[in-house]
C-alpha cells in the first residue's frame, strides 16, 4: 500500500472520510426523522376529524331548523300556514343529509 496515495486507509487506523461521512448520514437521518414525524395536535379536539364532526352536527341541526324558520316566516306573511313550513322543513332535512353525505368524502389527513 502506496502512502502518497489518497484513496487508501494507512494501516491500523480508520478511514476520516468514511467516519465524516457516517456522521453527516447519521444527522441527515435523524434530521428527516424530526421532518417527517407525524405531529399530533397540542389539543385532542383541533384535528380535522373533529372539525368535520362538528360540521355533521351542524348541517343536521341547521339546516332543518333553518329551513322551519324561514317556512314559519313564509307562513305568516303568505297566510299559508303550515304548508311552507313544513315543506321547507322536509327540504332542510334533505339538504342537511346531501351536506352530510359531502362532508363524509372528504379524506381526513
Amino acid at each position: 500500500m502506496a502512502t502518497d496515495d489518497p484513496a487508501e486507509v494507512p494501516e491500523g487506523g480508520e478511514d476520516p472520510r468514511l467516519t465524516s461521512l457516517h456522521d453527516q448520514l447519521r444527522q441527515a437521518h435523524h434530521e428527516e426523522a424530526k421532518r417527517t414525524a407525524a405531529r399530533q395536535p397540542a389539543n385532542p379536539f383541533a384535528g380535522k376529524g373533529v372539525s368535520q364532526g362538528n360540521r355533521v352536527l351542524s348541517a343536521i341541526v341547521g339546516t332543518p331548523l333553518g329551513g322551519l324558520v324561514v317556512g314559519f316566516t313564509i307562513d305568516q306573511f303568505a297566510g299559508t300556514r303550515p304548508w311552507a313550513m313544513l315543506v321547507l322543513l322536509f327540504l332542510g332535512i334533505i339538504a342537511g343529509f346531501v351536506q352530510t353525505w359531502r362532508i363524509s368524502q372528504e379524506h381526513v389527513e
